[in-house]
């Protein structure tokens, strides 16, 4: 059987530049949008999709927001996201999101900010808010940064991250995103940095899911893909199928964050 590896994931990174950048532009008109507003967070995915905007569409048509939260985003992340910003010349905003939290704390009944996911969801919840309002004064579309292996493991806020117009590389595996974050120029800080929305300190991607994304990647590629079976995709990985199973039922749980809301289709029927 022959030994599947992320050798197999290997892109043309000019091919899929192109290829995205043509997506950008033809969304921009189809849609008759002035440009492009974008979560900049200093991850990779935030910046690769940033630098794709720049190249193929210009900076003068992209707003960039920064919009860490004083508990749980480093600094190094604001400085990251600041330097790309900079170096592109594309005008920015930084809105830290505290003190719409906070009022949001202090509003709702039976408030748990204990309770993260629900506080962490929350704060992805606001910078949709902060990003629909500057692409709804300015006639802007609102440019998603999730990646393929993040769509189909569920691993985003639904109606927060989640929440936007178009995802340029929602079609790219994490290691696949790394790959042309390279080849666009991007340092290796950014490139390879380890994946975290930051909704809580300390908050790490691999950490919480319990699998790097090399796993999930090669997981995801042979089973869906590949449309390999369990057995089949675990001996040509060397993957456990514990971890088959594992990612499996994240990609089966999450399906209704992939989806539009469900209607019961009525009208036609008879009384």
């Amino acid at each position: 059987m022959k030994k599947i590896t992320l050798e197999d994931l290997k892109i043309d990174p000019q091919f899929y530049s192109r290829e995205i950048g043509a997506f950008l532009s033809g969304m921009l008109e189809e849609s008759e949008a002035n440009g492009y507003v974008i979560g900049v967070s200093g991850g990779v995915d935030s910046s690769t999709v940033l630098a794709l905007l720049v190249e193929h569409v210009g900076a003068g048509k992209i707003l960039a927001l920064i919009m860490p939260d004083r508990t749980s985003t480093p600094l190094e992340d604001i400085e990251d996201a600041l330097s790309l910003v900079k170096k592109y010349g594309v005008k920015h905003h930084i809105v830290y999101i505290n003190d719409i939290l906070e009022a949001y704390r202090k509003s709702i009944p039976e408030y748990e900010k204990e309770n993260l996911r629900a506080e962490g969801n929350m704060k992805a919840r606001i910078r949709m808010t902060i990003l629909y309002y500057h692409a709804n004064k300015l006639g802007y579309l609102v440019c998603g940064t999730g990646d393929k292996s993040e769509l189909l493991i569920g691993y985003f806020t639904k109606y927060g991250d989640g929440g936007v117009d178009l995802l340029p590389i929602g079609d790219l595996y994490k290691t696949q995103v790394r790959q042309l974050a390279k080849s666009l120029g991007l340092p290796d800080r950014i490139a390879y940095k380890p994946s975290s929305p930051r909704l809580w300190p300390g908050h790490k991607a691999e950490k919480e899911l319990g699998l790097s994304y090399n796993e999930i990647d090669l997981i995801l590629y042979t089973t869906i893909d590949l449309k390999m079976n369990i057995d089949e995709a675990s001996k040509s990985t060397g993957i456990a199928k514990t971890k088959f199973e594992r990612v499996l039922e994240l990609v089966k749980r999450s399906k209704h964050k992939r989806m539009l809301p469900p209607v019961p289709r009525i009208s036609f029927q008879k009384v």
